[in-house]
């Protein structure tokens, strides 16, 4: 350990990230908070939320950016195991403090920081989040929630006895056509809702052997702090960071935890749905390291008052997702999905302003509702939901227009680079008093757990899962080991 830690030190004195200073002045951030105060109009610094940001590469670079394009957010500190991440990081805000573990950056920051924004591999998630709960900080934490069942409900908790402010990174679900999805469900515009397919054909799985011996771990990196609460394993180049730990069941959660938790996210809120009772995944058999590539989870849902009285809902990820039937065949259809000689001849627009339906193809990702009075399909993402009724599309755009109106929802917005910012300033102005976050952990956590019930019964291909909600239990104890893990002192 001591020699990777000065193989690191070389890194970063060679790098010229050390000459940053682990410990930026207070006084330059009190200077960015004055002027920010005095550009925007501010009363005072009590109308600045001050952020630290626990992984600033990939997707935390986005948050990151997202986060700062808030007029009243200061970025505080940047916290990542990877120094070549936070070079760039602090490139973009150098006035912020630079640390390597989470843990000691909320120990010395305390006060000083007012909201903590997580966007780690997921096995970071909850420890991270927990700490800085338990410092009474708000959180935004990307998806999904957490790693393990057990500690969605343990964050839920939290949450909720500190009142804390709280947002899971969902962007698309604060987007424009999520929500009129969410209205049009909720209006009846296809009756109650019997059956949900939603599909992913990306592949967060790992089908192959675990691999064998070490690699040098590169000088930038901190392997033990990457690790986290995760057990202790050899480095092996390309197969953990920076990308490649979502295939992996120590610490991400397979194409269901990613994909899945934006694609289920409408339907989901849509049918006020909770935890499901019963889950079933039709998948290889477990090798305990990868996730299978390819997954159907079957879950049943006690029903809603948008619901029959249950709800079916199947899940499809993997090369060649989903598995086409009858409540996924299109208007017009006369292939099937697989069939790109005949699909590339047949595209054309709908009646609908900005839907576009190629006829007999599904979009790439989306979810199918099927309700007692037809379908409704709703692409993923930033396309209008499509209505479907005896095999016809039906113009809904008087039905669009109207709750477009009765609730504000304003234009669709075709630019995700405009439109994404909304779900994390929709965070700082909750902390600021404005409003409230519309992916809190009290819903992120049922989510998730949904989720990662579908994620554990991969561990028992095609075995019905029966899982009761009131005891965070399944009826199957050998299930149940899968629901919390160790953590490691690190």
């Amino acid at each position: 350990m001591a020699a990777q830690y000065n193989k690191r030190r070389d890194f970063l004195k060679k790098s010229g990230i050390g000459a940053l200073g682990l410990m930026t002045s207070g006084t330059i951030l009190a200077k960015e908070a004055q002027a920010n105060t005095k550009e925007y109009g501010l009363k005072n610094q009590d109308e600045i939320v001050r952020t630290a940001h626990i992984g600033v590469g990939g997707m935390g670079a986005e948050d990151l950016k997202a986060m700062a394009s808030h007029p009243q957010v200061v970025v505080k500190a940047l916290c990542d195991v990877d120094a070549i991440n936070l070079a760039v990081a602090h490139k973009n805000h150098p006035q912020a403090r630079i640390f390597f573990d989470y843990r000691a950056m909320l120990k010395e920051l305390g006060d000083e920081i007012d909201a903590v924004v997580i966007s780690a591999p997921d096995h970071i998630h909850a420890p991270a989040a927990l700490l800085a709960m338990q410092n009474n900080k708000p959180v935004y934490c990307q998806k999904p929630l957490t790693h393990y069942v057990s500690e969605s409900r343990e964050m839920r908790q939290l949450a909720a006895n500190k009142n804390l402010v709280t947002q899971m990174g969902i962007q698309v679900h604060s987007f424009y056509d999520y929500k009129l999805a969410t209205l049009l469900i909720q209006s009846g515009i296809i009756g109650k809702v019997h059956t949900v397919h939603a599909w992913s054909p990306k592949n967060w799985g790992y089908n192959g052997p675990e691999p064998e011996g070490s690699d040098p771990v590169p000088p930038q990196l901190d392997w033990n702090l990457w690790l986290g609460t995760a057990q202790e394993r050899p480095y092996k180049e390309g197969f953990y960071h920076p990308a490649n730990w979502r295939k992996l069941i120590d610490y991400g959660c397979a194409t269901l935890g990613d994909m899945g938790v934006h694609i289920f996210d409408t339907p989901y809120n849509a049918l006020a749905l909770g935890v499901p009772q019963t889950i079933k995944n039709d998948c290889r058999p477990p090798n305990d390291f990868g996730y299978p590539e390819q997954n159907m989870v079957t879950y049943e849902f006690p029903g809603t008052k948008y619901t029959t009285e249950s709800l079916k809902w199947i899940w499809y990820d993997g090369p060649g997702a989903p598995l086409l039937n009858e409540d996924l065949i299109l208007p017009d259809s006369t292939n099937t999905k697989s069939d790109s000689s005949k699909n590339e001849n047949l595209k054309e627009k709908t009646s609908l302003d900005a839907g576009i339906a190629e006829k007999g193809q599904l979009p790439e990702q989306g979810a199918m509702f099927v309700g007692e009075k037809g379908r409704l399909l709703l692409p993923h993402f930033m396309q209008l939901p499509l209505k479907i009724v005896k095999g016809k599309y039906v113009d809904i755009s008087k039905e669009i227009k109207t709750i477009s109106e009765k609730h504000n929802l304003g234009t669709p917005v075709r630019d995700y680079e405009a439109e994404s910012p909304k779900h994390y300033h929709e965070f700082i102005d909750a902390c600021l008093g404005k409003g409230q976050p519309s992916a809190p952990f009290d819903y992120a956590a049922r989510l998730t757990e949904t989720i990662l019930l579908g994620v554990i019964a991969g561990r028992f291909p095609n075995q019905t899962l029966h899982w009761d909600a009131e005891n965070a239990r399944f009826k199957e104890e050998e299930a149940n080991s899968y629901l919390m893990g160790t953590y490691r002192s690190f």
